[in-house]
């Protein structure tokens, strides 16, 4: 049998995801659906890659639905419109970095329709996503998770997490890391540029040594040291998913300080420099306090 997906959420990581999708539709003799809210970013999707942009509605009939959205509030937003016209026996995979408390709501939600949801967030940045290499993080019964894997056609690793809301929240423990990473490495390399070191000397000493990590690595230089702070990931969002893997450390009465205060920094640093701004882009604030750039 030939299967028809639909992909609602074309941002900056669902417009290459959906484009794995409907080259893997047209390999199999399946259907590629697409929505977005901007429906001219569904039209050029479908000149780009061949899907068959359609309007909300008819999503709710395709065997697979995937949602890559910014909040699991707009997640319940798609879900009360298209909930009355489900298919029974339909699957939804969430790839939205949600929350695990609203993940289980939607998936009791729309159990009561026949539908199983499974929450499914990603990590690989928009390059995974360009190149179908994203990891995959899968929150769900065993059988579920086999279910939705030839459908993740975007994704070069899947690991299932444990049962619902755990992908969401390895998801939001992550983020959480990488805003840590990425903090710790501004402060210490704002000090050694107010110290008179080269700024890209001592990064190639770092990213050889045992400080080093996928901040220093992948993002400061190529974004921070070459001042082009390009958006593939919102610092509104990021502070968003610290806020996430807080409730996560409450929810279990953990204690997680060192994260507490990066939630902290994140959401100073969402309101200075700007929320719409690169994640990257939070260094800046480092900079304002230190009256120097990272360069």
């Amino acid at each position: 049998m030939t299967t028809t997906t639909a992909f609602l959420g074309l941002g900056a990581m669902g417009f290459p995801m959906a484009g794995h999708l409907a080259r893997a539709a047209q390999a199999t003799g399946g259907r590629a659906l697409v929505w977005n809210r901007s429906a001219h970013k569904a039209q050029a999707h479908t000149e780009q890659y061949g899907s068959q942009a359609v309007d909300l509605a008819r999503c709710a009939q395709a065997d697979v639905l995937l949602t890559c959205l910014p909040t699991s509030a707009q997640v319940d937003e798609v879900i009360a419109a298209l909930e009355a016209h489900l298919r029974p026996g339909s699957l939804w995979v969430d790839c939205t970095s949600g929350h695990p408390e609203a993940g289980r709501a939607q998936r009791q939600r729309l159990a009561e329709r026949g539908v199983t949801f499974l929450d499914a967030p990603v990590s690989g940045g928009t390059s995974g996503a360009e190149a179908g290499t994203l990891t995959v993080m899968l929150g769900g019964e065993a059988a579920e998770v086999e279910q939705a894997r030839p459908h993740l056609a975007f994704a070069g690793k899947v690991v299932h997490v444990g049962g619902p809301g755990t992908g969401f929240a390895v998801k939001a423990i992550n983020n959480v890391l990488l805003a840590a990473n990425l903090w710790a490495a501004g402060e210490g390399l704002a000090v050694l540029a107010r110290s008179g070191v080269n700024v890209a000397a001592a990064l190639e000493v770092i990213n050889a040594s045992s400080g080093r990590s996928n901040a220093s690595e992948n993002l400061i230089g190529q974004r921070v040291v070459s001042r082009e702070f390009p958006v593939t990931f919102a610092l509104g969002l990021l502070a968003k998913d610290a806020g996430i893997a807080l409730d996560v450390v409450e929810s279990v009465k953990g204690s997680a300080p060192l994260l507490a205060q990066t939630l902290g920094l994140y959401r100073a640093a969402a309101q200075m420099i700007g929320e719409g701004e690169d994640h990257t882009a939070a260094l800046r604030l480092i900079e304002q306090m230190n009256a120097r750039e990272i360069a």
